[in-house]
C-alpha cells in the first residue's frame, strides 16, 4: 500500500521504481506463511488441492485486472489511468488488511514456538545445507524456466502493441491478459485432484513445457487473433503450478517448510533476476533473438528435471532403496 501511495502522489518514473521495491514485495512476504499454514491444516492427500484453491482465488482478480486497467487508460490516458488503476489498487488493498485482520487466526502453536518450541532457523546458510538434494535438482530446473519466462517477459507488452504487424490497444491487450487468467482456471482442481491420487512430477514437467514454448509461438503470433492463442497457452503454464508448490514443501524437511520454501524461492529470484538485464540485450539484437534464446533456457530445463527430477525426499528415498 505505501508503493501505491508513492505512485499514486509523485509522478515521476523514480517514484515508480521506489513504489515497485514496495508493492511488488507483498508476495514473496507472504507466500512462504501461506504454503505453511495450508500444510499445517490439510492432511496428506489434500495439499496439493489447498494450493490449487489458494491459486485458483487469486486467478480470478487477477483475470479481471487487467481488463478494467485497460478501461482505466482508455478514459483517462496512459498516465491518469495508470495512478487511477493504482487508486483502486489501494482501495482493494486497505479492504483485503481488514479482511484479513478478521478472517485469519493465528494459532497458539505459532505464537509459542519461540519460548517453548524450536526456534526456526534464520541462518539461510545452514537452511541451504539441509536442503535435500532432489529439491535441489527441482530448483535448477526452476531458475531455468524462470529464464524462460523473465527474458521475454517485459517485452510480451511490446512485441503486442508496438511490434508486430497489427499492434493490439490497450483494452485488447488487457482481455488478453484477461484469457490467460480465464484459461489457468478449469485446469487446477482436475489437476490438483490427479496430483494427490498419484504423483507430482509429470504434471511440473508439462508445465514446464507450457512455459517454454509460449515465447516460440509468440513469435509467430502478429494480430489479435493469434495472440488469443499465445496467450491460452500463456495460460496452461499453470497447469501444474500449484503441484510444484506443494512439491517444494513435500520435498523441504518437515521442521524448516516456511523458511525453506522461502530460501527456495530466495535463490530462484535473485539468480532469475539478472534474466531482466539479459533480455534487454537480446530485444535489442532483436526480438526473435530474444524469444529464441527464451525457448533454449526453457528446453534445458524440461529436460533436466524430466531426466533428473524427484518427488521423493532423501530420507524416502532410502525407505523405498531398504
Amino acid at each position: 500500500m505505501c508503493g501505491f501511495v508513492i505512485v499514486i502522489l509523485v509522478p515521476a518514473w523514480q517514484a515508480v521504481l521506489i513504489g515497485a521495491v514496495l508493492f511488488l514485495s507483498w508476495s514473496a512476504i507472504s507466500l512462504p506463511a501461506t504454503m505453511s499454514l495450508i500444510f499445517r491444516v490439510l492432511p496428506t492427500n489434500k495439499r496439493t488441492m489447498g494450493v490449487s484453491m489458494h491459486s485458483l482465488v487469486r486467478r480470478i482478480p487477477m483475470a479481471l485486472g487487467p481488463v478494467l486497467g485497460g478501461v482505466c487508460i482508455g478514459i483517462w490516458g496512459e498516465r491518469d489511468g495508470v495512478r487511477m488503476a493504482f487508486v483502486f489498487a489501494l482501495i482493494l488493498a486497505v479492504v483485503a488488511v481488514m479482511l484479513q485482520q478478521k478472517m485469519i487466526e493465528e494459532s497458539k502453536s505459532d505464537r509459542s514456538a519461540g519460548r517453548h518450541g524450536t526456534a526456526p532457523e534464520k541462518n539461510p546458510l545452514k537452511l541451504l545445507g539441509r536442503m535435500h538434494m532432489p529439491l535441489k535438482r527441482l530448483l535448477v530446473a526452476d531458475i531455468l524456466i524462470r529464464f524462460c519466462k523473465q527474458i521475454p517477459y517485459a517485452f510480451v507488452v511490446v512485441w503486442c502493441m508496438k511490434a508486430i504487424a497489427q499492434p493490439v490497444t490497450a483494452i485488447q491487450f488487457g482481455l488478453l491478459t484477461a484469457i490467460e487468467m480465464i484459461t489457468a482456471v478449469p485446469v487446477y482442481i482436475p489437476v490438483a485432484y490427479l496430483a494427490d491420487k498419484s504423483t507430482k512430477k509429470p504434471f511440473v514437467v508439462i508445465t514446464f513445457s507450457f512455459f517454454t514454448f509460449f515465447p516460440l509461438v509468440l513469435l509467430f503470433c502478429r494480430s489479435f487473433e493469434w495472440l488469443i492463442l499465445a496467450f491460452v497457452l500463456r495460460g496452461l503454464k499453470e497447469f501444474g503450478e500449484p503441484t510444484r508448490k506443494a512439491l517444494i514443501m513435500d520435498l523441504a524437511p518437515d521442521d524448516c517448510k516456511a523458511g525453506m520454501f522461502d530460501l527456495y524461492y530466495l535463490i530462484r529470484d535473485v539468480v532469475v533476476s539478472f534474466a531482466a538485464f539479459g533480455g534487454a540485450f537480446l530485444w535489442l539484437i532483436s526480438p526473435a533473438t530474444n524469444f529464441l534464446v527464451s525457448f533454449g533456457f526453457g528446453f534445458i530445463g524440461t529436460l533436466t528435471f524430466a531426466l533428473k527430477g524427484s518427488e521423493l525426499s532423501i530420507s524416502e528415498e532410502n525407505k523405498v532403496g531398504t
